[in-house]
């Protein structure tokens, strides 16, 4: 995935209980490379559905990289990391993110995520306290929200079944179309943002040798879980941002969660027009937005 890393970002790799994990981070010009552990972190974690990877975060964190360290990580299953053959399991997620921030920052961290990886976020912030500083989460999700589910579209039946599961992901994960037809119609607001990069990186990270297994594994709802049970106990101030047109999480969910917990969420942030992923359908929204709570820090 390194192709499709902005100029001076470099890839690097840590070992985890489950294998390589591959990240992203200034190494080169035009940023400054001398003592970077001196800079305070900035960690971005990307969201799960095929393709993704490290590149969700790539339109916002070269605007950071001068005064930040960036680490930018493909998790255990996505883009360029291992790929496990493995039944995933939340916790699976939750011992290898941990594994990264205790492996390559001084803890505490400011941690930027989004979707199910941001509901994995706050269940790590409320176990490991002492890692975090600062939570900015891009439509947080567990996709079982207050018993609702939100995430899976196939039935069960379709992706437990031998072969039948293979052949769902390369038809709607694995092929160009079905990948601009995802991107277009689920995560983007607007389907003409979706450029032939977009495609081109989700589509490289979809065809890595076993991507299936953890895609399989989040569509099959084996990683969903009830958020609104955990964000009660988070203590580590939170800023949520809101994709004003985001399927299946809609800004109703949104502000129900976040006034769970209101002592604990400082904002939320309605971003308009956009879906999902506004920091990759917006990224000059998101660096505006990021760029005022990070200042005020």
């Amino acid at each position: 995935m390194l192709q499709f890393q902005p100029p001076g970002f470099g890839q690097k790799i840590i070992n985890t209980s489950l294998g390589k994990m591959v990240y992203y981070t200034q190494t080169s010009m035009p940023w400054c490379i001398n003592n970077p552990e001196d800079l305070p972190t900035l960690v971005f974690l990307h969201n799960f559905g095929g393709g993704a990877s490290a590149y969700e975060w790539s339109k916002v964190y070269p605007a950071f990289a001068a005064t930040h360290r960036i680490l930018a990580p493909d998790l255990i299953g996505w883009g360029d990391s291992y790929h496990p053959v493995r039944d995933y399991q939340i916790n699976d997620y939750l011992s290898t993110i941990t594994e990264f921030i205790r492996h390559t920052c001084s803890p505490p961290v400011t941690l930027i995520a989004s979707s199910l990886t941001a509901a994995f976020a706050i269940r790590l912030a409320i176990q490991h306290s002492f890692l975090f500083k600062n939570l900015f989460l891009v439509c947080p999700s567990g996709f079982d929200d207050f018993g609702e589910g939100a995430g899976r579209r196939l039935p069960l039946g379709l992706i437990n079944t031998p072969i039948l599961d293979s052949l769902i992901y390369a038809f709607g994960a694995e092929n160009e179309i079905a990948v601009r037809n995802f991107l277009c119609t689920f995560l983007f607001a607007k389907p003409e943002r979706v450029s032939e990069e977009i495609v081109q990186a989700h589509l490289f990270s979809a065809q890595q040798p076993d991507a299936k297994f953890a895609a399989l594994a989040f569509l099959r709802g084996e990683l969903y879980f009830d958020l609104s049970l955990y964000l009660l106990q988070l203590t580590i101030p939170t800023v949520m941002f809101w994709g004003e047109e985001a399927k299946f999480t809609s800004i109703k969910l949104g502000r129900r969660l976040a006034k769970s917990n209101p002592n604990v969420v400082k904002d939320f942030y309605v971003i308009p027009d956009t879906g999902v992923l506004p920091h990759l359908e917006k990224p000059e929204i998101m660096i505006a937005l990021l760029t005022q709570y990070l200042s005020a820090k």
